[in-house]
């Protein structure tokens, strides 16, 4: 009896044991890894004709891992991505074949929101669009990142200004207008709107492009106003009625946009329409 009852306690003790730490191996995180990848250089010298397959191979890898974390992290399994690993294998691939579309896709998505590196994902599009030439998100790419995470505006616009002539996108090309403007170099956007103006055949994006052109040279005059009155007085105006009171110009342009010019806290020209039909919520009049 004595010895029956020992069994049970054990048999009972093993329970206790190794049910939870059964549990515990079927729950615990799979250590997901990456694995190590070659130069490009070093690759190139074995596998001769077999370039392209290696390179999407080396795409499919990060993919394939990138879902794996994200499936994991959808479990609640925290795994810390290897992004320095996943950036390197992408741009292995991008030597082996420049025109792998996934390879840039992927690093514009990956690489900019969630790890904030806009600049190196920048040379890799920039590298691509070497090859891609007919591929207008590439430049678009690069001129949202320049703008959105790295308020470079005059870098910007010449990339949207390429997307836009690749894709003959209107939207484009008053985005370039906007960024030009943003980079002090408002007269390269009033002429990229001529320039459109006089090639396209359709008579109301003609209508638009020289609204738009219409709206910037107005803020053009303005702005030269201000540069001539802090020339003179060694300040900025405390609003931008004082440019007509003191005679830098002889009455403010109307917007063509249907809004009112004002200065910003940085003495920019700017218009309470944000040279749009839909008036800008952000368009506080700080220097008005």
């Amino acid at each position: 009896m004595k010895r029956l009852f020992l069994l049970v306690c054990l048999i009972v003790f093993y329970g206790v044991i190794t049910v939870p730490a059964s549990r515990y191996l079927l729950d615990r995180p799979v250590a997901l890894k990456l694995g190590y990848t070659p130069s490009s250089e070093a690759i190139k010298l074995v596998v001769g004709d077999q370039k392209l397959l290696l390179a999407e191979s080396l795409v499919i890898k990060v993919l394939f891992y990138f879902g794996s974390l994200v499936e994991k992290s959808m479990n609640r399994v925290d795994i810390p991505p290897e992004y320095y690993g996943m950036f390197k294998t992408l741009k292995t691939a991008v030597m082996l074949d420049p025109y792998n579309q996934d390879a840039y896709y992927f690093a514009q998505a990956a690489f900019t929101w969630e790890v904030g590196h806009a600049e190196d994902v920048n040379k890799m599009l920039i590298y691509g669009m070497e090859y891609r030439d007919w591929d207008m998100l590439l430049p678009f790419f690069v001129g949202f990142n320049a703008a959105y995470f790295l308020k470079d505006y005059e870098m910007a616009a010449i990339y949207t200004r390429r997307a836009a002539e690749i894709s003959g996108s209107d939207l484009l090309t008053n985005l370039t207008a906007r960024y030009f403007y943003e980079a002090n170099h408002d007269q390269m956007g009033i002429a990229f709107l001529k320039q459109r103006e006089e090639n396209t055949k359709d008579q109301g994006m003609k209508s638009l492009y020289r609204l738009r052109r219409e709206s910037l040279e107005a803020a053009q005059a303005l702005q030269r106003s201000l540069e001539r009155f802090v020339e003179k007085f060694g300040h900025q105006p405390e609003k931008i009625d004082r440019l007509v009171e003191e005679g830098m110009i002889s009455h403010l342009p109307d917007d063509p946009y249907g809004g009112e010019f004002y200065l910003d806290s940085h003495g920019k020209v700017r218009s309470t329409s944000n040279f749009s039909f839909t008036r800008g919520a952000d368009a506080v009049q700080d220097g008005q």
